[in-house]
């Protein structure tokens, strides 16, 4: 035993030094030379007798769901689908791996977060990294030129994972998008009265929806001198303004990315402006943002966006804010972030952005990347961030110490007696055929106080009992669970009360 724990003492000292030296990015052959080294000790130790040992947990950046999780997960997703369906939207799904050539070049500074599976059959495969992507290669293997469509699905990064703040390696995305050739925002606008809608109707706390519009970056990055090679970077950076302070964004811009001081100052004095349609108004007279085609473009539309707003009522839910940027490559117009906010604790002060929760944009030439002939469909679309809603929600319950039913049971079906299974097992059978939501104790003779604690720690709100009293009348008893009223229902008329008292509406067949 001596000599074994020893030697399980030399593995465990190897394996820290294989996992510092991948750590401190050491040469491939210095690394794969001290894993045969640990794999030879291994060997050495063999398998104990007794059971092996291992490390029960998720994968890094995963977690499961307990059935109180995934009862508020089905909530926050039944709100986002209703208002995805009212708005008219088609539902697709797609490969949770694509090509890697497909994702490859989309996603900027982001593209090294993909998750690259070996070669398998052949093909060179990535886990997808969001679904606008697939969504623009579905559009384009298909030819389609038209179509609103919501997808729901698991996404995968390769990111450090934060999963107090609902930031994962595993996680859902909700997107929502409009593709086709319409008339200039009003898609758009749609797309951002959605957002509002969604987020309202979650009653997560108060939210600002940040707009801004690619072209007004370019042109900004223009007018102040950035050279065209810098302007994806020095995006990057400006898209940082929400986390750190100004002088922090304009070090990494001039230290680290070899802009001018003065080019960032210029930067500066349009990034920390936000607000309405005045501040729109105040740019289109700007003497040199006017003078730049791009920009101009984008402020036009821009003001026609808030009209829009306007008419849908949202508008004081958004603010135009320059140094919204949004990292990924493909967005080529309008872009807009929703971050829930923290409400002042001093009179006076403005409401502090504490996470983002819902962003999209417009990406007119993504789907043109994938087609042959280059040809373009006009897309703009949105994803709700549901992995950071599902954390408020769920730390928002256990604060309150709210229960939430993780089961839909309308009715236990329960006896009085003893030696009526087979009655509960008839009964329980015509409900669940007649759709109704129904369960019973699997037990032959339970006691009727059981079936009453179970019902109440279930959050049941009827039972339904047998006794041999009541099977000679042709009659059950139905008991509300929380007020305790029971009363006697004909057999062939049960299934219609326990609709009546549950609000259930009738089976579609």
């Amino acid at each position: 035993m001596a000599d074994r724990a020893a030697l399980e003492e030399l593995v465990r000292l190897q394996g820290e030094h294989v996992r510092g030296l991948k750590q401190q990015k050491a040469s491939a052959e210095q690394i794969e030379e001290e894993v045969t080294k640990l794999l030879k000790l291994k060997a050495q130790l063999g398998h104990d007798e007794g059971k092996q040992k291992f490390v029960l947990k998720t994968p890094k950046g995963t977690r499961d769901y307990s059935p109180r999780q995934m009862a508020v997960r089905e909530k926050v997703f039944d709100v986002i689908i209703r208002c995805f369906k009212r708005h008219g939207a088609e539902v697709i799904d797609t490969p949770v791996f694509e090509l890697k050539e497909t994702l490859t070049g989309k996603y900027g500074e982001d593209s090294k977060l993909i998750y690259d599976l070996k070669d398998q059959g052949g093909e060179l495969l990535s886990l997808r990294y969001d679904l606008t992507v697939p969504f623009a290669r579905y559009l384009a293997m298909n030819k389609l030129t038209n179509i609103k469509r919501y997808h729901i699905a698991k996404v995968y990064r390769r990111d450090n994972p934060a999963m107090t703040r609902g930031r994962y390696r595993e996680f859902y995305q909700c997107d929502f998008d409009i593709a086709g050739q319409f008339d200039p925002m009003i898609p758009d606008a749609e797309c951002l009265k959605i957002m509002c809608e969604i987020l309202s109707s979650l009653q997560i706390g108060n939210f600002l929806v940040k707009v801004n519009d690619r072209r007004i970056l370019d042109g900004m990055f223009a007018v102040c001198g950035v050279p065209d090679s810098k302007f994806r970077t020095i995006c990057s950076s400006v898209d940082k303004l929400d986390k750190v302070s100004w002088e922090e964004v304009k070090n990494e811009m001039v230290g680290e990315k070899g802009l001018a001081p003065e080019v960032a100052d210029r930067i500066g004095d349009y990034v920390q402006q936000h607000g309405g349609v005045s501040l729109v108004e105040q740019l289109l007279q700007d003497p040199k943002l006017s003078q730049n085609k791009q920009a101009l473009e984008g402020l036009g539309d821009l003001k026609l966006l808030f009209e829009y707003l306007t008419l849908f009522g949202v508008d004081d839910k958004i603010s135009f804010d320059l140094s919204l940027a949004r990292g990924l490559d493909y967005y080529t117009g309008v872009i807009y972030e929703a971050v829930l906010l923290q409400m002042p604790t001093q009179a006076g002060e403005e409401p502090l952005g504490v996470g983002s929760v819902a962003a999209g944009g417009r990406y007119d030439g993504l789907v043109g990347m994938f087609d042959p002939k280059g040809r373009k469909v006009p897309c703009v679309g949105l994803s709700i961030g549901v992995e950071r809603i599902f954390s408020i929600v769920e730390q928002r319950l256990e604060a309150l110490e709210e229960k939430v039913r993780t089961t839909e049971t309308q009715v236990l079906v329960a006896s009085a007696q003893k030696k009526l299974l087979e009655e509960r097992l008839k009964l329980v059978s015509e409900l669940w055929d007649a759709g109704i939501k129904a369960e019973l104790l699997y037990k032959k003779n339970p006691k009727l106080l059981n079936q009453l604690q179970y019902c109440e720690e279930a959050g049941i709100p009827l039972v339904a009992i047998i006794g041999e009293q009541e099977l000679k009348d042709g009659v059950i008893k139905l008991r509300s669970v929380t007020s305790r009223e029971e009363v006697d229902v004909r057999r062939e008329d049960l299934v219609e009360e326990i609709r009546r008292r549950t609000n259930q509406p009738l089976p579609i067949c």
